[in-house]
Protein backbone atom coordinates (compact mmCIF):
# COMPACT_ATOMS: atom_id res chain seq x y z
CA UNK A 1 0.00 0.00 0.00
CA UNK A 2 1.37 3.61 -0.54
CA UNK A 3 0.12 6.87 -0.11
CA UNK A 4 2.88 8.88 -1.36
CA UNK A 5 1.80 12.67 0.13
CA UNK A 6 1.42 11.01 3.72
CA UNK A 7 4.16 9.07 3.36
CA UNK A 8 6.46 11.68 2.54
CA UNK A 9 5.58 14.08 5.20
CA UNK A 10 3.91 12.49 7.92
CA UNK A 11 4.43 8.65 7.80
CA UNK A 12 8.33 9.02 7.81
CA UNK A 13 8.11 10.61 11.48
CA UNK A 14 6.53 8.01 13.51
CA UNK A 15 8.94 7.27 15.48
CA UNK A 16 10.27 11.09 15.74
CA UNK A 17 11.19 12.55 18.82
CA UNK A 18 11.97 16.01 17.68
CA UNK A 19 9.71 18.90 18.33
CA UNK A 20 7.44 19.69 15.23
CA UNK A 21 5.13 22.73 16.88
CA UNK A 22 7.10 25.12 19.57
CA UNK A 23 6.32 27.80 21.63
CA UNK A 24 9.52 29.53 22.75
CA UNK A 25 7.66 32.07 25.07
CA UNK A 26 4.98 29.04 26.76
CA UNK A 27 5.31 25.26 27.81
CA UNK A 28 3.60 23.74 25.07
CA UNK A 29 5.79 21.76 22.41
CA UNK A 30 4.37 18.84 20.48
CA UNK A 31 6.72 15.58 18.89
CA UNK A 32 6.46 14.65 15.81
CA UNK A 33 5.69 11.06 17.00
CA UNK A 34 2.83 12.88 19.18
CA UNK A 35 1.32 14.73 15.92
CA UNK A 36 1.48 11.56 14.06
CA UNK A 37 -1.10 9.95 16.37
CA UNK A 38 -2.93 13.13 16.71
CA UNK A 39 -3.18 12.58 12.75
CA UNK A 40 -4.35 9.05 13.06
CA UNK A 41 -7.31 10.49 15.56
CA UNK A 42 -8.78 12.87 12.96
CA UNK A 43 -7.99 9.84 10.06
CA UNK A 44 -10.46 7.92 12.41
CA UNK A 45 -12.52 10.68 13.26
CA UNK A 46 -12.93 11.43 9.48
CA UNK A 47 -13.65 7.93 8.17
CA UNK A 48 -16.53 7.79 10.74
CA UNK A 49 -18.48 10.44 9.53
CA UNK A 50 -18.59 8.23 6.68
CA UNK A 51 -16.48 9.64 4.05
CA UNK A 52 -14.72 7.75 1.80
CA UNK A 53 -10.91 8.53 -0.21
CA UNK A 54 -12.02 11.32 -3.08
CA UNK A 55 -14.74 12.49 -0.50
CA UNK A 56 -14.51 16.35 0.04
CA UNK A 57 -14.30 17.77 3.23
CA UNK A 58 -14.80 21.61 3.59
CA UNK A 59 -13.30 23.25 6.64
CA UNK A 60 -13.67 27.00 8.20
CA UNK A 61 -12.15 26.67 11.32
CA UNK A 62 -9.08 28.67 13.18
CA UNK A 63 -5.53 28.40 12.79
CA UNK A 64 -4.46 25.43 15.40
CA UNK A 65 -2.68 22.52 15.58
CA UNK A 66 -5.62 20.73 15.50
CA UNK A 67 -6.30 22.48 11.93
CA UNK A 68 -3.47 21.23 10.16
CA UNK A 69 -4.00 17.36 12.27
CA UNK A 70 -7.26 17.38 10.26
CA UNK A 71 -5.70 18.40 6.93
CA UNK A 72 -3.14 15.40 7.36
CA UNK A 73 -6.18 13.44 8.47
CA UNK A 74 -7.47 13.98 5.39
CA UNK A 75 -4.24 12.86 3.49
CA UNK A 76 -3.96 9.93 5.56
CA UNK A 77 -7.89 8.67 4.96
CA UNK A 78 -7.64 9.53 1.48
CA UNK A 79 -10.07 12.68 1.48
CA UNK A 80 -9.77 15.84 -0.52
CA UNK A 81 -9.33 18.34 1.82
CA UNK A 82 -10.68 21.80 1.14
CA UNK A 83 -10.24 24.87 3.78
CA UNK A 84 -11.65 27.62 3.39
CA UNK A 85 -11.05 31.49 4.81
CA UNK A 86 -12.50 31.80 7.99
CA UNK A 87 -13.92 35.63 7.04
CA UNK A 88 -16.14 34.33 4.18
CA UNK A 89 -20.14 34.54 4.89
CA UNK A 90 -22.78 31.89 5.57
CA UNK A 91 -23.72 33.20 1.71
CA UNK A 92 -20.41 32.28 0.66
CA UNK A 93 -19.38 28.79 2.55
CA UNK A 94 -23.27 27.57 0.92
CA UNK A 95 -21.45 28.25 -2.83
CA UNK A 96 -18.28 26.31 -1.70
CA UNK A 97 -20.04 23.05 -0.31
CA UNK A 98 -22.47 22.99 -2.82
CA UNK A 99 -19.83 23.39 -5.93
CA UNK A 100 -17.34 20.69 -4.78
CA UNK A 101 -19.90 18.20 -3.33
CA UNK A 102 -18.59 18.42 0.11
CA UNK A 103 -19.79 15.88 2.24
CA UNK A 104 -18.65 17.16 5.50
CA UNK A 105 -18.32 20.88 6.77
CA UNK A 106 -16.19 21.52 9.56
CA UNK A 107 -17.13 25.32 11.52
CA UNK A 108 -16.61 26.75 14.80
CA UNK A 109 -18.75 25.97 17.17
CA UNK A 110 -19.97 29.74 17.19
CA UNK A 111 -20.95 29.62 13.72
CA UNK A 112 -22.88 26.18 13.74
CA UNK A 113 -26.04 27.63 14.03
CA UNK A 114 -25.93 29.92 10.35
CA UNK A 115 -23.71 26.98 9.01
CA UNK A 116 -26.05 23.48 9.67
CA UNK A 117 -29.06 24.49 7.56
CA UNK A 118 -26.40 25.46 4.76
CA UNK A 119 -24.95 22.11 5.11
CA UNK A 120 -28.20 20.48 5.21
CA UNK A 121 -29.40 22.04 2.03
CA UNK A 122 -26.48 19.84 0.53
CA UNK A 123 -27.07 17.05 2.20
CA UNK A 124 -23.87 17.32 4.38
CA UNK A 125 -23.13 16.85 7.84
CA UNK A 126 -21.16 19.54 10.19
CA UNK A 127 -19.23 18.93 13.07
CA UNK A 128 -17.68 21.65 15.00
CA UNK A 129 -13.71 22.48 15.88
CA UNK A 130 -13.15 25.58 18.47
CA UNK A 131 -10.24 28.36 17.04
CA UNK A 132 -7.88 26.90 19.19
CA UNK A 133 -8.33 23.43 18.42
CA UNK A 134 -9.28 22.23 21.45
CA UNK A 135 -13.06 21.67 21.72
CA UNK A 136 -16.22 20.71 19.36
CA UNK A 137 -18.21 18.24 18.42
CA UNK A 138 -15.08 16.69 15.85
CA UNK A 139 -12.99 16.96 18.75
CA UNK A 140 -14.43 14.63 20.60
CA UNK A 141 -14.82 12.11 17.94
CA UNK A 142 -10.87 12.72 17.35
CA UNK A 143 -10.08 12.49 21.34
CA UNK A 144 -12.19 9.19 21.51
CA UNK A 145 -10.53 7.55 18.63
CA UNK A 146 -7.62 4.93 18.55
CA UNK A 147 -3.75 6.59 17.88
CA UNK A 148 -3.35 4.24 15.03
CA UNK A 149 -4.73 4.10 11.36
CA UNK A 150 -4.71 2.32 8.14
CA UNK A 151 -3.86 4.81 6.01
CA UNK A 152 -5.69 4.70 2.55
CA UNK A 153 -3.73 4.36 -0.84
CA UNK A 154 -3.48 7.19 -3.07
CA UNK A 155 -1.23 7.55 -6.59
CA UNK A 156 0.60 11.07 -7.17
CA UNK A 157 -2.42 11.51 -9.67
CA UNK A 158 -5.00 11.38 -7.03
CA UNK A 159 -6.37 14.65 -5.39
CA UNK A 160 -4.93 15.91 -2.29
CA UNK A 161 -7.05 19.38 -2.33
CA UNK A 162 -9.11 21.88 -3.30
CA UNK A 163 -8.08 25.55 -3.54
CA UNK A 164 -11.21 28.13 -4.76
CA UNK A 165 -9.74 30.74 -6.91
CA UNK A 166 -12.49 33.88 -7.77
CA UNK A 167 -13.50 34.19 -11.13
CA UNK A 168 -14.02 37.28 -13.25
CA UNK A 169 -17.44 36.36 -13.44
CA UNK A 170 -17.79 36.45 -9.63
CA UNK A 171 -18.27 32.68 -9.73
CA UNK A 172 -15.08 30.91 -8.00
CA UNK A 173 -13.39 28.11 -9.54
CA UNK A 174 -12.41 24.94 -7.64
CA UNK A 175 -8.85 24.27 -8.53
CA UNK A 176 -7.66 20.43 -8.28
CA UNK A 177 -4.10 19.48 -6.79
CA UNK A 178 -2.97 16.02 -7.00
CA UNK A 179 -0.63 14.32 -4.71
CA UNK A 180 2.06 15.30 -6.83
CA UNK A 181 1.21 18.84 -7.58
CA UNK A 182 1.73 19.25 -3.81
CA UNK A 183 4.89 17.20 -3.05
CA UNK A 184 6.90 17.70 -5.72
CA UNK A 185 6.50 21.59 -5.20
CA UNK A 186 8.13 20.96 -1.71
CA UNK A 187 10.77 18.73 -2.92
CA UNK A 188 11.75 21.72 -5.13
CA UNK A 189 11.37 24.18 -2.61
CA UNK A 190 13.18 21.90 0.70
CA UNK A 191 16.07 21.82 -1.56
CA UNK A 192 15.99 25.80 -3.40
CA UNK A 193 15.66 27.41 0.02
CA UNK A 194 18.06 24.72 1.97
CA UNK A 195 15.59 24.41 5.14
CA UNK A 196 17.30 21.16 7.41
CA UNK A 197 15.81 19.49 10.08
CA UNK A 198 17.82 22.43 12.12
CA UNK A 199 15.20 25.31 10.80
CA UNK A 200 12.92 26.93 12.90
CA UNK A 201 10.15 28.96 11.01
CA UNK A 202 8.10 31.50 12.10
CA UNK A 203 4.77 30.70 10.89
CA UNK A 204 2.13 33.54 10.78
CA UNK A 205 0.39 33.18 7.77
CA UNK A 206 -2.96 32.11 7.76
CA UNK A 207 -3.51 28.39 6.75
CA UNK A 208 -6.26 28.13 4.21
CA UNK A 209 -4.58 29.07 0.53
CA UNK A 210 -1.15 27.54 -0.73
CA UNK A 211 1.42 30.16 1.36
CA UNK A 212 0.84 29.21 4.78
CA UNK A 213 -0.15 25.24 4.01
CA UNK A 214 1.12 23.63 0.71
CA UNK A 215 4.69 25.72 1.09
CA UNK A 216 5.21 26.71 4.99
CA UNK A 217 3.61 23.49 6.63
CA UNK A 218 4.91 20.80 3.63
CA UNK A 219 8.27 22.08 3.70
CA UNK A 220 8.49 21.58 7.31
CA UNK A 221 7.19 18.34 7.51
CA UNK A 222 9.56 17.27 4.43
CA UNK A 223 12.45 18.73 6.23
CA UNK A 224 11.72 17.51 9.68
CA UNK A 225 12.08 21.44 11.05
CA UNK A 226 10.39 23.00 13.49
CA UNK A 227 7.95 25.50 13.63
CA UNK A 228 6.73 28.21 16.12
CA UNK A 229 2.76 28.60 15.00
CA UNK A 230 1.06 31.97 15.69
CA UNK A 231 -2.61 32.06 14.97
CA UNK A 232 -2.28 35.43 13.16
CA UNK A 233 0.41 38.30 12.51
CA UNK A 234 1.12 40.10 15.50
CA UNK A 235 3.86 42.63 15.31
CA UNK A 236 4.46 42.25 19.23
CA UNK A 237 4.64 38.69 19.28
CA UNK A 238 6.77 38.31 15.82
CA UNK A 239 9.26 40.62 17.37
CA UNK A 240 9.44 38.56 20.67
CA UNK A 241 9.78 35.60 18.28
CA UNK A 242 11.96 36.17 15.87
CA UNK A 243 15.59 35.93 17.65
CA UNK A 244 14.28 31.97 18.28
CA UNK A 245 13.48 31.43 14.78
CA UNK A 246 15.92 30.72 11.57
CA UNK A 247 13.09 31.57 8.70
CA UNK A 248 10.16 33.31 8.49
CA UNK A 249 7.38 33.15 5.53
CA UNK A 250 5.52 36.19 5.00
CA UNK A 251 3.13 38.47 2.73
CA UNK A 252 4.61 41.95 1.94
CA UNK A 253 2.54 43.43 4.84
CA UNK A 254 4.42 41.48 7.67
CA UNK A 255 7.48 43.40 6.36
CA UNK A 256 6.12 46.81 6.01
CA UNK A 257 4.71 46.55 9.63
CA UNK A 258 7.90 45.33 10.97
CA UNK A 259 9.94 48.01 9.40
CA UNK A 260 7.77 50.57 11.14
CA UNK A 261 8.31 49.39 14.55
CA UNK A 262 11.90 50.84 16.35
CA UNK A 263 12.33 47.27 17.70
CA UNK A 264 12.75 45.87 14.67
CA UNK A 265 16.74 45.79 14.04
CA UNK A 266 19.98 43.52 12.88
CA UNK A 267 19.90 42.46 16.32
CA UNK A 268 16.75 40.71 16.14
CA UNK A 269 17.45 39.19 13.38
CA UNK A 270 20.78 37.74 13.96
CA UNK A 271 19.77 34.32 14.26
CA UNK A 272 17.42 34.41 11.17
CA UNK A 273 18.92 32.05 7.93
CA UNK A 274 16.13 33.20 5.60
CA UNK A 275 13.12 36.02 5.18
CA UNK A 276 10.69 34.99 2.33
CA UNK A 277 7.90 36.60 0.79
CA UNK A 278 4.82 36.11 -1.27
CA UNK A 279 1.64 35.90 -2.29
CA UNK A 280 1.90 39.58 -3.63
CA UNK A 281 4.49 41.77 -4.76
CA UNK A 282 7.31 43.19 -3.21
CA UNK A 283 8.28 47.38 -3.68
CA UNK A 284 11.68 47.61 -4.16
CA UNK A 285 11.55 50.51 -1.44
CA UNK A 286 11.03 47.35 0.74
CA UNK A 287 13.61 45.19 -0.24
CA UNK A 288 16.41 48.08 0.22
CA UNK A 289 15.22 49.68 3.40
CA UNK A 290 14.94 46.17 4.81
CA UNK A 291 18.41 45.01 3.90
CA UNK A 292 19.50 48.56 5.04
CA UNK A 293 18.51 47.72 8.49
CA UNK A 294 18.50 43.96 9.16
CA UNK A 295 21.42 43.21 6.80
CA UNK A 296 19.03 40.81 5.38
CA UNK A 297 17.74 40.43 1.75
CA UNK A 298 14.15 39.16 1.69
CA UNK A 299 14.52 36.03 -1.11
CA UNK A 300 11.14 37.02 -3.11
CA UNK A 301 9.28 33.98 -5.39
CA UNK A 302 5.96 33.99 -7.31
CA UNK A 303 3.44 31.30 -7.49
CA UNK A 304 -0.48 30.87 -7.57
CA UNK A 305 -3.40 28.94 -6.50
CA UNK A 306 -3.32 26.55 -9.51
CA UNK A 307 0.50 25.83 -9.84
CA UNK A 308 2.15 26.29 -6.37
CA UNK A 309 5.50 28.12 -6.72
CA UNK A 310 6.35 28.52 -9.86
CA UNK A 311 9.32 30.54 -9.70
CA UNK A 312 11.83 32.19 -7.11
CA UNK A 313 14.96 34.76 -6.09
CA UNK A 314 18.18 32.53 -5.54
CA UNK A 315 19.00 31.39 -2.04
CA UNK A 316 23.18 31.03 -3.12
CA UNK A 317 23.60 34.75 -5.90
CA UNK A 318 21.68 37.52 -6.06
CA UNK A 319 18.33 38.43 -5.05
CA UNK A 320 17.68 40.88 -7.54
CA UNK A 321 15.02 43.76 -6.09
CA UNK A 322 11.90 43.54 -8.42
CA UNK A 323 12.18 40.10 -9.58
CA UNK A 324 10.62 36.78 -8.59
CA UNK A 325 14.01 35.28 -10.06
CA UNK A 326 13.84 31.51 -11.55
CA UNK A 327 11.95 29.03 -12.75
CA UNK A 328 11.87 25.91 -9.89
CA UNK A 329 13.49 23.36 -11.32
CA UNK A 330 11.40 21.24 -13.47
CA UNK A 331 9.00 23.99 -13.99
CA UNK A 332 9.05 25.10 -17.50
CA UNK A 333 8.31 29.13 -17.76
CA UNK A 334 7.57 31.02 -21.06
CA UNK A 335 6.28 34.39 -21.90
CA UNK A 336 3.85 34.34 -25.22
CA UNK A 337 1.81 37.22 -26.83
CA UNK A 338 -1.58 37.41 -25.41
CA UNK A 339 -3.34 37.11 -29.37
CA UNK A 340 -0.63 34.38 -30.78
CA UNK A 341 0.76 32.14 -28.17
CA UNK A 342 4.25 32.83 -29.21
CA UNK A 343 7.23 33.21 -27.12
CA UNK A 344 8.76 36.38 -26.89
CA UNK A 345 12.16 37.51 -26.83
CA UNK A 346 13.56 39.13 -23.74
CA UNK A 347 12.57 42.40 -22.57
CA UNK A 348 9.08 42.16 -24.20
CA UNK A 349 5.76 42.00 -22.04
CA UNK A 350 3.56 39.21 -21.84
CA UNK A 351 1.52 36.37 -20.42
CA UNK A 352 3.11 34.13 -18.17
CA UNK A 353 2.64 29.97 -19.47
CA UNK A 354 3.73 27.12 -17.00
CA UNK A 355 4.22 23.76 -17.31
CA UNK A 356 5.45 21.08 -14.76
CA UNK A 357 4.51 18.56 -11.86
CA UNK A 358 3.40 21.72 -9.73
CA UNK A 359 0.61 22.36 -12.23
CA UNK A 360 -3.15 21.80 -11.05
CA UNK A 361 -5.03 18.78 -12.71
CA UNK A 362 -7.96 21.92 -13.89
CA UNK A 363 -11.21 23.52 -12.33
CA UNK A 364 -13.66 20.99 -10.44
CA UNK A 365 -16.85 20.79 -12.70
CA UNK A 366 -15.52 23.28 -15.58
CA UNK A 367 -14.38 21.64 -18.70
CA UNK A 368 -14.73 24.57 -20.41
CA UNK A 369 -12.93 26.84 -18.16
CA UNK A 370 -10.04 24.15 -18.23
CA UNK A 371 -9.78 24.14 -21.65
CA UNK A 372 -9.16 27.93 -21.43
CA UNK A 373 -6.10 28.44 -19.41
CA UNK A 374 -4.84 24.54 -19.74
CA UNK A 375 -2.87 24.24 -23.00
CA UNK A 376 -2.93 20.72 -24.78
CA UNK A 377 0.94 20.53 -24.21
CA UNK A 378 0.54 20.91 -20.43
CA UNK A 379 1.17 24.86 -20.41
CA UNK A 380 -1.39 26.90 -17.92
CA UNK A 381 -1.88 30.45 -18.95
CA UNK A 382 -1.65 32.43 -15.68
CA UNK A 383 -3.11 35.92 -16.81
CA UNK A 384 -0.52 37.40 -15.26
CA UNK A 385 2.41 39.74 -17.05
CA UNK A 386 5.92 39.70 -17.27
CA UNK A 387 9.23 40.01 -19.06
CA UNK A 388 12.67 38.44 -18.85
CA UNK A 389 15.51 40.34 -18.14
CA UNK A 390 18.85 39.05 -20.17
CA UNK A 391 20.16 37.21 -17.00
CA UNK A 392 16.98 35.42 -17.08
CA UNK A 393 15.17 37.12 -13.94
CA UNK A 394 11.40 37.31 -13.95
CA UNK A 395 9.46 39.89 -13.31
CA UNK A 396 5.97 40.66 -12.83
CA UNK A 397 4.48 43.83 -14.29
CA UNK A 398 0.41 43.58 -13.78
CA UNK A 399 -1.77 41.24 -14.43
CA UNK A 400 -3.84 40.83 -17.54
CA UNK A 401 -7.34 40.17 -15.92
CA UNK A 402 -8.78 42.86 -13.05
CA UNK A 403 -7.41 41.26 -9.78
CA UNK A 404 -6.78 42.69 -7.02
CA UNK A 405 -4.22 41.61 -4.55
CA UNK A 406 -5.08 42.92 -1.11
CA UNK A 407 -2.90 42.13 2.04
CA UNK A 408 -1.88 38.66 -0.27
CA UNK A 409 -5.48 37.60 -0.60
CA UNK A 410 -7.00 37.66 -4.17
CA UNK A 411 -10.15 39.31 -4.89
CA UNK A 412 -11.94 39.67 -8.32
CA UNK A 413 -13.87 43.09 -8.34
CA UNK A 414 -16.92 41.31 -10.06
CA UNK A 415 -17.67 39.82 -7.02
CA UNK A 416 -18.05 43.04 -5.48
CA UNK A 417 -19.66 44.37 -8.14
CA UNK A 418 -22.39 42.35 -8.25
CA UNK A 419 -23.04 43.26 -4.63
CA UNK A 420 -23.49 46.93 -5.13
CA UNK A 421 -25.26 46.80 -8.13
CA UNK A 422 -27.58 45.39 -6.53
CA UNK A 423 -28.45 48.37 -4.06
CA UNK A 424 -31.07 50.76 -4.70
CA UNK A 425 -30.24 54.12 -5.81
CA UNK A 426 -26.60 52.18 -8.06
CA UNK A 427 -26.82 52.42 -11.77
CA UNK A 428 -23.52 50.92 -12.02
CA UNK A 429 -20.25 50.59 -10.59
CA UNK A 430 -16.58 49.68 -11.44
CA UNK A 431 -14.29 48.36 -8.45
CA UNK A 432 -10.68 48.68 -8.92
CA UNK A 433 -7.59 48.42 -6.45
CA UNK A 434 -4.93 50.87 -6.22
CA UNK A 435 -2.04 51.14 -4.40
CA UNK A 436 -1.90 50.82 -0.24
CA UNK A 437 1.16 51.79 1.83
CA UNK A 438 0.11 48.59 4.08
CA UNK A 439 -1.97 46.03 2.13
CA UNK A 440 -0.35 46.62 -1.33
CA UNK A 441 -3.86 47.34 -2.98
CA UNK A 442 -7.09 48.29 -1.63
CA UNK A 443 -10.59 48.09 -3.00
CA UNK A 444 -11.79 51.45 -3.97
CA UNK A 445 -15.71 51.00 -5.36
CA UNK A 446 -16.44 53.90 -8.39
CA UNK A 447 -20.19 54.32 -8.26
CA UNK A 448 -22.68 56.10 -9.94
CA UNK A 449 -26.22 57.17 -8.99
CA UNK A 450 -29.33 56.49 -10.69
CA UNK A 451 -30.93 59.29 -8.59
CA UNK A 452 -30.58 61.30 -5.95
CA UNK A 453 -31.45 58.37 -2.59
CA UNK A 454 -28.20 56.63 -3.27
CA UNK A 455 -26.66 56.20 0.79
CA UNK A 456 -23.06 55.44 0.66
CA UNK A 457 -23.37 53.76 4.03
CA UNK A 458 -25.88 51.49 3.06
CA UNK A 459 -23.42 49.91 0.02
CA UNK A 460 -20.49 49.67 2.87
CA UNK A 461 -23.56 47.51 4.82
CA UNK A 462 -24.27 45.29 2.16
CA UNK A 463 -20.36 44.87 1.55
CA UNK A 464 -20.47 43.40 5.28
CA UNK A 465 -23.78 41.65 4.95
CA UNK A 466 -22.56 39.76 1.70
CA UNK A 467 -18.61 39.40 1.45
CA UNK A 468 -15.73 38.78 3.73
CA UNK A 469 -13.94 42.01 4.85
CA UNK A 470 -10.58 41.30 3.44
CA UNK A 471 -13.47 42.09 0.05
CA UNK A 472 -15.09 45.46 1.75
CA UNK A 473 -14.27 48.26 -0.08
CA UNK A 474 -12.35 50.68 1.59
CA UNK A 475 -13.40 53.91 -0.29
CA UNK A 476 -16.98 54.27 -1.79
CA UNK A 477 -16.57 57.16 -4.75
CA UNK A 478 -19.85 59.13 -6.66
CA UNK A 479 -18.91 59.83 -10.05
CA UNK A 480 -21.18 61.21 -13.05
CA UNK A 481 -20.10 58.65 -15.33
CA UNK A 482 -17.35 56.09 -16.04
CA UNK A 483 -14.89 56.39 -18.87
CA UNK A 484 -15.09 54.05 -21.63
CA UNK A 485 -13.47 53.11 -24.69
CA UNK A 486 -15.12 53.09 -28.27
CA UNK A 487 -16.70 49.76 -27.78
CA UNK A 488 -18.22 50.56 -24.64
CA UNK A 489 -15.95 48.64 -22.18
CA UNK A 490 -14.95 50.78 -18.47
CA UNK A 491 -11.49 51.22 -18.83
CA UNK A 492 -10.55 50.58 -15.55
CA UNK A 493 -6.50 51.52 -15.90
CA UNK A 494 -7.98 55.21 -16.33
CA UNK A 495 -9.84 54.65 -12.78
CA UNK A 496 -6.77 52.66 -11.41
CA UNK A 497 -4.39 55.97 -12.44
CA UNK A 498 -6.87 58.79 -11.28
CA UNK A 499 -7.22 57.13 -7.59
CA UNK A 500 -3.93 55.45 -7.99
CA UNK A 501 -2.85 58.24 -5.14
CA UNK A 502 -6.22 57.79 -2.71
CA UNK A 503 -4.01 56.32 0.24
CA UNK A 504 -0.50 57.89 -0.38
Amino acid sequence: MSNPLYDSLFGIHKDNSAVLFVDPLGNDSITYSAFVKRVAQFAHAISKAGLQPGDRLVAQIGKSVSSIALYAGCVQAGVIFLPLNTAYTASEVEYFLSDSGGKLLICDPAAEDDLQPVASAQGAQVLTQSADGMSGSLIDQVNSSPESFETATRGEDDLAAFLYTSGTTGRSKGAMLTQENLLSNSIALIDLWQFTNKDVLLHALPVFHTHGLFVACNITFLAGSSMIFESKFDTDRVIALLPHSTSMMGVPTFYTRLLEDARFDKELTRNMRVFISGSAPLLSETHIQFEKLTGHRILERYGMTETNMITSNPYDGERRAGTVGFPLPGVDVKITDAQTGDILPDGEVGIIEVRGPNVFRGYWNMPEKTAEELRTDGFFITGDLAKKDEDGYISIVGRNKDLIISGGYNIYPKEIELVLDDQPGVKETAVVGVPHPDFGETVVAIVVASDNHLDIETLHEAAKASLAKFKHPKKVIVVDSLPRNTMGKVQKNILRDQYADLFA
